[in-house]
């Protein structure tokens, strides 16, 4: 049972403090093996039953103290100025602080500068890593020391990717992909990353997936075993056999060049490749680091790719640094 609360208006709010005068966290990025999504249902939310993994492209996350003067102000600053990421109280990361605050009575502030390497509106949850790294500084920086659970709990009123990069790994997600059962994994995975030249709205994605005609099914409410069993032996063959992204044909409908990026790194040795969540960063599972390097070169010439990145995975969840 959480004891999150929000402090009763009048009250003075309890007495606590970190000793930091900055806390610096890292949050991974996710690629989603399994994707199989429902209907949308009558509380404006499709079900969905997913295997996220968190990949070494990571965020970071510096919580700062505010001057007394700024008392309760959450600011945020880019470490590489970006003008299609927000700097107000619509970035996720600021609601992330302002929830922890709300939820545990504190009424400091924070000045929040974030690095970001995770691909913007990628598919990939850079935002949600942004929150989830907050939540983790915030919560070292003011001394609410409520535990992982707690955190998650808090993750889960920001948005549905939130939870996950708090626990890192692998694991299944349920219900809005929020409701989290770690799943045991083998072995290492590399992954090529395809970036586009922009990002994809991921609302945009599930609109155009609610157009498109298709059999209306419920979403899977397991996961294969297949994949499961080949996560746990180590095969990364196998797992490419069972990948799935129930919002790739979406995503391709919006982007038909995403189709020629798959083809190309497919072409170039990965064992598969596939749309990153709701895209439009394309994902290739590889062998090896040197299937990697011939695939990034492949990519790197296609005219719909922007740049790669590599990295290997699962990784561990949010975590403070230095």
């Amino acid at each position: 049972m959480s004891h999150l609360h929000a402090v009763p208006g009048g009250q003075a709010p309890p007495q606590r403090s970190g000793s930091a005068t900055s806390v610096r966290v890292e949050a991974p990025g996710k690629v989603n093996l399994f994707l199989s999504v429902g209907a949308l249902g009558a509380d404006g939310y499709h079900p969905l039953t997913t295997v996220f993994q968190a990949v070494r492209v990571v965020e970071t996350v510096t919580a700062r103290r505010q001057a007394l003067d700024a008392r309760g102000a959450v600011t945020l600053s880019l470490e590489e100025p970006d003008a299609s990421v927000p700097t107000d109280a619509s970035n996720l990361a600021v609601r992330a602080a302002l929830v922890l605050a709300e939820a545990t009575g504190v009424e400091e502030g924070v000045d929040l500068l974030v690095r970001k390497r995770v691909p913007v509106a990628g598919g990939m949850a850079g935002g949600s890593a942004d929150a989830a790294a907050t939540l983790l500084a915030c919560n070292v920086l003011w001394g609410t020391e409520l535990d992982q659970a707690e955190l998650v709990e808090l993750a889960s009123r920001l948005g549905a990717d939130v939870p996950f990069p708090l626990l890192g790994s692998t694991a299944v997600g349920h219900g809005r992909g929020d409701r989290l059962t770690p799943l045991m994994t083998r072995g290492t995975y590399h992954w090529v990353f395809a970036l586009a030249h922009t990002g994809l709205s991921t609302p945009a994605v599930f609109a155009r997936f609610d157009q498109m005609p298709r059999a209306v099914a419920p979403a899977a409410t397991e996961v294969p075993a297949e994949l499961t069993n080949a996560l746990r032996s180590g095969d990364p063959a196998a797992v490419a056999a069972h990948l799935r992204n129930d919002l790739a044909p979406a995503a391709l409908s919006l982007r038909p060049g995403l189709a020629e990026v798959i083809d190309v790194a497919e072409s170039a040795g990965a064992l598969r490749a596939i749309v990153s969540g709701s895209g439009p960063t394309v994902a290739a599972l590889v062998p090896d680091g040197a299937t990697a390097a011939r695939v990034s070169r492949a990519l790197e010439d296609c005219e719909h790719v922007a740049g790669t990145l590599r990295a290997d995975a699962p990784v561990a969840g949010a975590r403070v640094v230095g």
